[in-house]
């Protein structure tokens, strides 16, 4: 009888990676306890959520061991698509702006 042997990982660096996420949810609490406004606060909102997102990403969801061509096969997409956002949002922004300068 054979037992299948998997690759396991140190417990201390889930609990590292947890303490991490625990000091920049704290960061993200912060920016609105000191009352942050304008971009700033947004800035600084949007980079600790996505450092917290690719922490998960990497580590919980175990991206961080696995090969090149998956993680672009997984990463890749929803960059795109964001991307593709971003440039349907200027469009849309420039045709209000246009429908506002004609229609008026």
């Amino acid at each position: 009888m054979t037992s299948a042997t998997g690759q396991q990982h140190p417990i201390s660096l889930y609990l590292k990676i947890w303490g991490l996420l625990f000091v920049l949810s704290t960061l993200s609490y912060l920016v609105d306890y000191f009352n942050f406004h304008g971009y700033l606060r947004w800035t600084l909102i949007i980079a600790l959520m996505l450092m917290k997102a690719g922490l998960i990403v990497a580590f919980f969801m175990h991206m961080a061991w696995e090969r090149l061509a998956l993680v672009f096969a997984i990463l890749l997409p929803p960059l795109c698509l964001l991307v593709l956002v971003g440039l349907m949002a200027t469009e849309a922004d420039y045709t209000f702006l246009t429908r506002l300068l004609f229609f008026r």
